[in-house]
């Protein structure tokens, strides 16, 4: 019985002066070849900090599981394929897509937001659509309005020429063009009340 028990506890003792052999190796191989595991790590996450997290993951799992350490590979091949798996599976629980905040602010000096750049500066489909339908309103309107008024209102409002523009076109002066535009507006606004009215 006694020989068993020695036997038992010299096999202990040796385990024992393994681990610690094999701790040593790995901080010697770790003092060599840390950043070589980050660069590994990093070639799969494509991020600094994710790198630094797969790393850390990885040699606290092979410090733990040191006792699976066979010896069938050095030692450094093994961490290798360690850090390997572990920026592996990082990148699985990665979502599929990157959410990113609109609100964020980014360039060079965090001057403007995503949704700054993303929002067009025109008008909104819902002002585009009431400008449609204002204008239309208002074409229809306007074929009420005398043939002098009329033209000069389509000239000067709808068309956008300069009240220059619409003199030459119409061969009167500037002066005229500006009091048939007035008169124009006039009636066009009180046939539209006329018309809010009924």
């Amino acid at each position: 019985m006694q020989a068993s028990e020695a036997y038992v506890g010299s096999e202990q003792h040796l385990d024992f002066y393994n681990r610690e052999r094999q701790v040593d190796e790995m901080r010697e191989i770790l003092s060599r070849r840390l950043p070589a595991f980050y660069r590994a790590a990093y070639r799969h996450l494509g991020n600094a900090a994710d790198a630094e997290d797969a790393v850390q993951d990885a040699l606290l799992s092979a410090y733990k599981h040191l006792d699976q350490f066979r010896g069938q590979s050095q030692m450094s091949t093994w961490l290798t394929a360690i850090v390997t798996n572990s920026a592996r599976m990082r990148l699985r629980r990665r979502p599929r897509h990157a959410a990113l905040s609109l609100d964020e602010r980014i360039g060079e000096e965090q001057e403007y937001s995503l949704s700054e750049m993303l929002a067009g500066s025109g008008p909104s489909p819902e002002d585009e659509c009431r400008e449609s339908e204002l204008r239309g309103c208002v074409v229809k309107l306007a074929a009420q309005l005398s043939p002098p008024l009329r033209k000069t209102f389509q000239l000067r409002d709808l068309d956008g020429l300069t009240t220059n523009e619409t003199a030459q076109i119409l061969g009167v002066p500037d002066g005229t063009v500006k009091a048939r535009l007035a008169r124009a507006r006039t009636k066009l606004k009180q046939l539209m009340c006329g018309r809010k009215a009924s």
